[in-house]
């Protein structure tokens, strides 16, 4: 059942409020829903306390992604699927701050890497970075997807980091415009969320995430920017949701089911996020800096999820798939 309402809602507009300003907040009133939409990704370096800051956290993702907590998901494609390849061409679809993107236009197997993104401040840092280290191969494009003129065969690869669960009609994007940009042998890469739509997890989840939050001392559930302690979460509310980004997860539920449909995997590794995303958040600031008591609290925390990922699909997975031809 769909939340409408909760109170999370009112503790995130507060959190907002210190972190970003009533600016931030008043910017969500705007009527026009790319402009709201925006304004949720056109930052440089908003500080923030969710758990992707945590460097044991992205050790973590390593890990259950490519097998080595020090070997990153860029890595691991070129080293396993990419090797042998030249002259490829990449497009990256809501970008952002193209950290990956980046990483892959260091290595000579690409010829092209196009990013766009509707946010201009996050692609204009990027490009700063990209010229400062010289990366010749790697250009960015202030666009929204949705309007993209996907010219046809002419991509080896479709990238989607963090972006794929911000469109609508999923299923339509990659059965029809992205499978046209492919070349016949291209891969889509997608490292996303792919829970629930609207971040409308269930009962059992939001039981489950709450008794995580139990396994925190009280000293480490002090609120990043509040004089608030995290005690429990009720879930988001959709009103918020669609007020704060009405891209947020508008399909995301949709995005496995409609990539086994027409895609053929080739590799597919879930990383969790299920219990801990929403545990650490506005809490990730206390374990940035690890001592032995920190680092216990997330190796339980860890093993919580591992328990809880035995019986229930991962929230979040990165995957390499090729188009089923047949299927279209």
């Amino acid at each position: 059942m769909s939340r409408i309402i909760t109170l999370d809602d009112f503790i995130e507009t507060y959190t907002k409020l210190n972190q970003r300003g009533l600016g931030f907040i008043s910017s969500k009133f705007n009527f026009n829903e790319i402009k709201r939409a925006k304004t949720a990704f056109n930052h440089i370096d908003t500080k923030s306390a969710n758990w992707w800051i945590i460097p044991k956290i992205k050790e973590r993702w390593n890990l259950l992604i490519t097998g080595d907590k020090n070997i990153g998901p860029e890595e691991f494609t070129i080293n396993t699927f990419l090797k042998d390849k030249q002259n490829l061409k990449m497009l990256s679809l809501g970008s952002g701050s193209c950290t990956s993107e980046l990483k892959f236009s260091m290595h000579s197997v690409f010829d092209e890497i196009l990013c766009t993104d509707i946010a201009e401040k996050p692609l204009i840092e990027a490009e700063k970075i990209s010229k400062k280290k010289n990366l010749n191969n790697i250009k960015f494009k202030i666009q929204d997807a949705n309007n993209f003129s996907f010219p046809e065969n002419y991509y080896d690869i479709v990238y989607f980091k963090a972006s794929l669960h911000h469109f609508k009609n999923v299923e339509s994007l990659l059965s029809k415009h992205i499978n046209k940009t492919l070349k016949k042998d291209g891969i889509l890469i997608i490292d996303e969320f792919v829970g629930p739509t609207r971040f409308q997890f269930p009962k059992e989840q939001i039981k489950s995430i709450n008794e995580a939050i139990q396994l925190i001392p009280k000293k480490f559930r002090k609120r990043y920017k509040l004089n608030l302690y995290k005690n429990k979460i009720y879930g988001s509310g959709l009103i918020r949701m669609i007020l704060a980004d009405p891209s947020e997860c508008i399909d995301s539920e949709n995005i496995l089911p409609s990539i086994h449909k027409h895609y053929k995997t080739v590799y597919e590794a879930g990383y969790g996020g299920n219990i801990i995303k929403m545990a650490l958040k506005d809490l990730a600031h206390h374990f940035i800096e690890l001592n032995e008591e920190k680092e216990n609290v997330l190796n339980n925390l860890f093993h919580f999820e591992n328990e809880y990922l035995k019986t229930h699909p991962s929230d979040f997975v990165f995957g390499i798939y090729k188009p089923n031809i047949t299927s279209f």
